[in-house]
Protein backbone atom coordinates (compact mmCIF):
# COMPACT_ATOMS: atom_id res chain seq x y z
CA UNK A 1 0.00 0.00 0.00
CA UNK A 2 0.90 3.63 -1.07
CA UNK A 3 0.15 6.86 1.21
CA UNK A 4 -2.77 7.63 -1.30
CA UNK A 5 -4.28 3.95 -0.85
CA UNK A 6 -4.07 4.29 2.90
CA UNK A 7 -5.97 7.39 3.12
CA UNK A 8 -8.63 6.42 0.87
CA UNK A 9 -9.47 3.24 2.90
CA UNK A 10 -9.68 5.51 5.79
CA UNK A 11 -11.98 7.93 4.27
CA UNK A 12 -13.73 4.36 3.73
CA UNK A 13 -13.93 3.52 7.06
CA UNK A 14 -15.55 7.50 7.11
CA UNK A 15 -15.65 10.70 5.71
CA UNK A 16 -14.07 13.73 6.86
CA UNK A 17 -14.60 17.28 6.25
CA UNK A 18 -11.17 18.14 7.04
CA UNK A 19 -8.67 17.20 4.61
CA UNK A 20 -4.93 15.12 5.85
CA UNK A 21 -2.16 13.64 5.02
CA UNK A 22 -0.64 10.04 5.18
CA UNK A 23 2.89 10.09 5.25
CA UNK A 24 4.32 6.31 5.71
CA UNK A 25 7.97 7.72 7.30
CA UNK A 26 10.00 4.80 5.95
CA UNK A 27 11.39 4.62 9.22
CA UNK A 28 11.35 2.38 12.88
CA UNK A 29 10.59 3.66 15.82
CA UNK A 30 10.89 2.58 19.80
CA UNK A 31 8.68 4.80 20.87
CA UNK A 32 5.71 4.89 18.54
CA UNK A 33 4.47 3.30 15.83
CA UNK A 34 2.92 6.47 14.59
CA UNK A 35 1.83 10.22 14.87
CA UNK A 36 -0.86 12.83 14.41
CA UNK A 37 -0.07 16.20 14.23
CA UNK A 38 -3.39 18.72 15.27
CA UNK A 39 -2.15 21.60 13.64
CA UNK A 40 -1.09 20.45 10.18
CA UNK A 41 -3.46 17.40 10.09
CA UNK A 42 -0.81 14.69 9.34
CA UNK A 43 -1.06 11.42 10.15
CA UNK A 44 3.01 9.69 10.32
CA UNK A 45 3.45 5.93 10.38
CA UNK A 46 6.16 4.58 10.98
CA UNK A 47 5.81 1.42 8.46
CA UNK A 48 9.48 -0.44 9.20
CA UNK A 49 7.73 -1.32 12.55
CA UNK A 50 4.87 -3.35 11.25
CA UNK A 51 5.26 -7.26 9.68
CA UNK A 52 1.63 -6.99 7.81
CA UNK A 53 -0.83 -5.08 6.36
CA UNK A 54 -3.46 -5.10 9.73
CA UNK A 55 -0.82 -3.60 11.66
CA UNK A 56 -0.13 -1.12 9.62
CA UNK A 57 -3.99 -0.39 9.04
CA UNK A 58 -4.46 -0.91 12.67
CA UNK A 59 -2.31 2.46 13.52
CA UNK A 60 -3.27 4.14 10.46
CA UNK A 61 -6.80 4.07 12.19
CA UNK A 62 -5.78 4.70 15.41
CA UNK A 63 -3.88 8.17 14.28
CA UNK A 64 -7.34 8.50 11.57
CA UNK A 65 -9.01 8.69 15.19
CA UNK A 66 -7.10 11.76 16.58
CA UNK A 67 -7.93 13.40 12.98
CA UNK A 68 -11.86 12.53 13.59
CA UNK A 69 -11.62 13.73 17.29
CA UNK A 70 -10.11 17.24 16.16
CA UNK A 71 -12.43 17.29 13.58
CA UNK A 72 -14.98 16.95 16.23
CA UNK A 73 -13.19 19.54 18.68
CA UNK A 74 -13.12 22.29 16.04
CA UNK A 75 -16.57 22.21 15.31
CA UNK A 76 -17.29 22.40 19.00
CA UNK A 77 -15.17 25.29 20.25
CA UNK A 78 -15.26 27.42 16.80
CA UNK A 79 -12.25 26.14 15.21
CA UNK A 80 -9.58 26.40 18.49
CA UNK A 81 -7.26 23.55 18.36
CA UNK A 82 -6.91 21.67 21.70
CA UNK A 83 -4.32 22.91 23.79
CA UNK A 84 -1.45 21.56 23.78
CA UNK A 85 -0.71 18.68 26.83
CA UNK A 86 -4.58 18.43 26.92
CA UNK A 87 -5.18 14.25 27.23
CA UNK A 88 -5.98 12.81 23.97
CA UNK A 89 -6.68 9.15 25.07
CA UNK A 90 -9.94 9.71 26.39
CA UNK A 91 -12.26 7.08 27.13
CA UNK A 92 -14.26 8.74 24.61
CA UNK A 93 -11.17 8.45 22.16
CA UNK A 94 -11.08 4.65 22.69
CA UNK A 95 -14.48 3.88 22.21
CA UNK A 96 -14.88 6.00 18.61
CA UNK A 97 -11.53 4.11 17.79
CA UNK A 98 -12.78 0.40 18.43
CA UNK A 99 -15.93 1.68 16.41
CA UNK A 100 -13.69 2.26 13.29
CA UNK A 101 -11.70 -0.93 13.50
CA UNK A 102 -15.59 -2.77 13.46
CA UNK A 103 -16.22 -1.06 10.46
CA UNK A 104 -12.84 -1.67 9.22
CA UNK A 105 -13.09 -5.43 9.93
CA UNK A 106 -16.85 -5.23 8.94
CA UNK A 107 -15.73 -4.01 5.46
CA UNK A 108 -12.59 -6.24 5.03
CA UNK A 109 -10.02 -3.41 5.49
CA UNK A 110 -8.73 -4.98 8.78
CA UNK A 111 -8.90 -8.14 10.54
CA UNK A 112 -7.87 -9.41 14.08
CA UNK A 113 -7.15 -12.64 12.83
CA UNK A 114 -7.15 -14.97 15.91
CA UNK A 115 -8.41 -17.90 14.30
CA UNK A 116 -5.84 -17.94 12.11
CA UNK A 117 -3.58 -19.17 14.89
CA UNK A 118 -5.50 -22.43 16.99
CA UNK A 119 -3.21 -22.24 19.51
CA UNK A 120 -3.90 -18.57 20.44
CA UNK A 121 -7.49 -19.19 20.18
CA UNK A 122 -7.36 -22.38 22.21
CA UNK A 123 -5.98 -20.01 25.45
CA UNK A 124 -8.22 -17.19 24.66
CA UNK A 125 -11.35 -19.47 25.76
CA UNK A 126 -9.01 -20.79 28.84
CA UNK A 127 -8.13 -17.27 29.54
CA UNK A 128 -11.76 -16.30 29.46
CA UNK A 129 -13.20 -19.43 31.13
CA UNK A 130 -10.33 -20.57 33.89
CA UNK A 131 -9.66 -16.89 34.63
CA UNK A 132 -11.77 -14.09 34.06
CA UNK A 133 -14.99 -15.72 34.86
CA UNK A 134 -13.45 -17.30 37.76
CA UNK A 135 -12.28 -14.65 39.31
CA UNK A 136 -15.80 -12.81 38.58
CA UNK A 137 -16.99 -15.36 40.67
CA UNK A 138 -14.43 -15.34 43.55
CA UNK A 139 -14.95 -11.49 43.46
CA UNK A 140 -18.57 -12.01 44.08
CA UNK A 141 -18.37 -14.01 46.52
CA UNK A 142 -15.86 -12.08 48.20
CA UNK A 143 -18.36 -9.16 47.87
CA UNK A 144 -20.67 -11.33 49.75
CA UNK A 145 -18.44 -11.86 52.30
CA UNK A 146 -17.43 -8.45 52.97
CA UNK A 147 -21.03 -7.24 53.27
CA UNK A 148 -21.66 -10.18 56.12
CA UNK A 149 -18.53 -8.29 57.74
CA UNK A 150 -19.73 -4.98 57.59
CA UNK A 151 -22.83 -6.52 59.34
CA UNK A 152 -20.71 -7.81 61.86
CA UNK A 153 -18.76 -4.68 62.74
CA UNK A 154 -22.00 -2.84 63.95
CA UNK A 155 -23.24 -5.35 65.98
CA UNK A 156 -19.45 -5.66 67.47
CA UNK A 157 -19.84 -1.25 67.58
CA UNK A 158 -16.82 -1.81 65.51
CA UNK A 159 -15.90 1.34 62.89
CA UNK A 160 -16.26 -0.77 59.44
CA UNK A 161 -13.43 1.54 57.88
CA UNK A 162 -11.11 0.69 60.62
CA UNK A 163 -11.37 -2.65 60.14
CA UNK A 164 -10.94 -2.34 56.24
CA UNK A 165 -8.04 0.16 56.78
CA UNK A 166 -6.03 -1.83 59.46
CA UNK A 167 -6.99 -5.43 59.73
CA UNK A 168 -7.58 -6.37 56.34
CA UNK A 169 -5.29 -3.93 54.81
CA UNK A 170 -8.11 -3.61 51.98
CA UNK A 171 -8.68 0.09 50.29
CA UNK A 172 -11.75 1.11 50.59
CA UNK A 173 -12.50 1.89 47.04
CA UNK A 174 -11.85 -1.70 46.80
CA UNK A 175 -14.07 -2.73 49.06
CA UNK A 176 -16.98 -0.69 47.40
CA UNK A 177 -16.57 -2.16 44.01
CA UNK A 178 -16.78 -5.75 45.53
CA UNK A 179 -19.60 -5.11 47.57
CA UNK A 180 -21.23 -3.32 44.53
CA UNK A 181 -20.78 -6.23 42.66
CA UNK A 182 -22.28 -8.51 45.18
CA UNK A 183 -25.23 -6.43 45.44
CA UNK A 184 -26.42 -6.80 41.72
CA UNK A 185 -26.97 -9.30 39.47
CA UNK A 186 -24.12 -9.21 36.99
CA UNK A 187 -22.36 -12.22 34.41
CA UNK A 188 -18.99 -13.26 36.19
CA UNK A 189 -17.99 -13.79 32.72
CA UNK A 190 -17.26 -10.44 32.05
CA UNK A 191 -14.57 -10.17 34.58
CA UNK A 192 -13.86 -8.42 37.52
CA UNK A 193 -13.14 -4.57 36.22
CA UNK A 194 -16.24 -4.77 33.72
CA UNK A 195 -18.30 -6.12 36.24
CA UNK A 196 -17.45 -3.48 38.22
CA UNK A 197 -18.42 -0.78 35.60
CA UNK A 198 -22.12 -2.34 34.86
CA UNK A 199 -22.68 -2.55 38.24
CA UNK A 200 -22.91 0.92 38.40
CA UNK A 201 -25.50 1.20 35.98
CA UNK A 202 -29.05 1.47 37.71
CA UNK A 203 -31.49 0.14 35.95
CA UNK A 204 -31.21 -3.78 35.37
CA UNK A 205 -31.91 -3.55 31.85
CA UNK A 206 -29.16 -1.30 31.30
CA UNK A 207 -27.20 -3.89 33.01
CA UNK A 208 -27.95 -6.18 30.40
CA UNK A 209 -27.77 -4.03 27.97
CA UNK A 210 -24.25 -3.14 28.29
CA UNK A 211 -23.31 -7.02 29.82
CA UNK A 212 -24.74 -8.24 26.06
CA UNK A 213 -22.85 -5.58 24.31
CA UNK A 214 -19.23 -6.68 25.47
CA UNK A 215 -19.45 -10.21 25.59
CA UNK A 216 -20.15 -9.88 22.15
CA UNK A 217 -16.82 -8.23 21.17
CA UNK A 218 -17.60 -4.33 21.56
CA UNK A 219 -14.91 -2.84 24.15
CA UNK A 220 -15.59 -1.90 27.74
CA UNK A 221 -15.13 1.99 26.33
CA UNK A 222 -17.31 1.56 23.92
CA UNK A 223 -20.24 0.29 25.94
CA UNK A 224 -19.38 2.99 28.87
CA UNK A 225 -19.63 5.81 26.29
CA UNK A 226 -22.88 4.68 24.65
CA UNK A 227 -24.62 4.49 27.67
CA UNK A 228 -22.99 8.17 28.99
CA UNK A 229 -24.85 9.38 25.56
CA UNK A 230 -28.08 7.30 26.41
CA UNK A 231 -28.01 9.61 29.71
CA UNK A 232 -26.85 12.57 28.21
CA UNK A 233 -28.61 12.45 25.04
CA UNK A 234 -25.11 13.12 23.57
CA UNK A 235 -25.99 17.62 23.51
CA UNK A 236 -23.03 18.95 23.04
CA UNK A 237 -24.04 21.61 25.31
CA UNK A 238 -24.26 18.81 27.96
CA UNK A 239 -21.31 17.98 27.37
CA UNK A 240 -19.28 21.03 27.90
CA UNK A 241 -21.14 22.19 30.14
CA UNK A 242 -20.36 19.27 32.51
CA UNK A 243 -16.70 19.60 31.37
CA UNK A 244 -16.61 23.47 32.62
CA UNK A 245 -18.08 22.34 36.20
CA UNK A 246 -14.75 19.45 36.00
CA UNK A 247 -12.40 22.53 35.15
CA UNK A 248 -13.57 24.75 37.85
CA UNK A 249 -13.74 22.13 40.63
CA UNK A 250 -10.00 21.13 39.68
CA UNK A 251 -8.81 24.90 39.24
CA UNK A 252 -10.68 25.79 42.43
CA UNK A 253 -8.87 23.18 44.08
CA UNK A 254 -5.29 24.37 42.59
CA UNK A 255 -5.80 27.81 43.67
CA UNK A 256 -6.46 26.13 47.73
CA UNK A 257 -3.28 24.06 47.37
CA UNK A 258 -1.11 27.53 45.71
CA UNK A 259 -2.28 29.32 48.47
CA UNK A 260 -1.27 26.88 50.96
CA UNK A 261 2.36 26.75 49.29
CA UNK A 262 2.70 30.14 49.03
CA UNK A 263 1.94 30.54 52.95
CA UNK A 264 4.28 27.92 53.68
CA UNK A 265 6.94 29.43 51.86
CA UNK A 266 6.57 32.84 53.93
CA UNK A 267 6.89 31.10 56.85
CA UNK A 268 10.19 29.03 55.99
Amino acid sequence: MDNEEIKQKLLQIEDTQLDFTVTMTGKESTRVNGLYKPDTHEILLHNKNFKSDSQLIYTAIHEYTHHLETEKYLEETGGKLPMKGAKVHTAAFWARFHELLQKAEEMGIYKISIDDSPELKELTEKIRKDYMEVNGKLMQEFGKLLVKAHELCEQANIRYEDYLDRVLCLPRNTAKDLTRVAAVPVNPALGFDNMKKVATLKKPEDRDSASQKILAGKSPDTVTELMKKKASGDDPKTKLEKEKNRLEKTIEALQQRLQYVEESLENL
